[in-house]
C-alpha cells in the first residue's frame, strides 16, 4: 500500500465549540438579515381572479391589456401574476380623479 500521512486528531468539546461558535454567529447574523430584507421588501401579487374581483375586468379584457403591454405580469408555470404597486401606480396615474378635484376648486 502507499504511504498514508494523514493522522486522526481528536479535539475536545471545547476546542470545537470555540471553532464553531464564530461561525454560528455569523449564521444568525446572515438569517436576520435575510428575515429582515424579505419582510421589509414584500412584493405581493394579483392574480386573474384578483383584477376580475377588484377591478371588474373581464377575462378577455386582462389578455388584452396584457398582450398589449397595458399592465405587467409575470408567469410562473401557467399562471398569470401582476404586482400589486404596478398595477396600484397604474390605476393612480391613470386616475381622473386630479383632474376632477381641480375643476372642482
Amino acid at each position: 500500500m502507499g504511504n498514508n500521512d494523514s493522522h486522526l486528531v481528536l479535539l475536545s468539546i471545547d476546542k470545537l465549540q470555540s471553532l464553531l461558535n464564530p461561525v454560528l454567529n455569523k449564521l444568525v447574523v446572515i438569517e436576520k438579515y435575510l428575515n429582515n430584507k424579505a419582510t421589509t421588501h414584500k412584493v405581493g401579487y394579483y392574480r386573474n381572479k384578483d383584477l376580475k374581483e377588484k377591478l371588474g375586468l373581464s377575462p378577455n379584457t386582462i389578455i388584452k391589456y396584457r398582450e398589449s403591454g397595458v399592465i405587467p405580469f409575470t408567469m410562473i408555470g401557467e399562471v398569470y401574476l401582476y404586482p400589486i404597486k404596478q398595477i396600484d401606480d397604474i390605476l393612480k396615474m391613470n386616475s381622473n380623479w386630479d383632474l376632477f378635484q381641480n375643476k372642482a376648486s
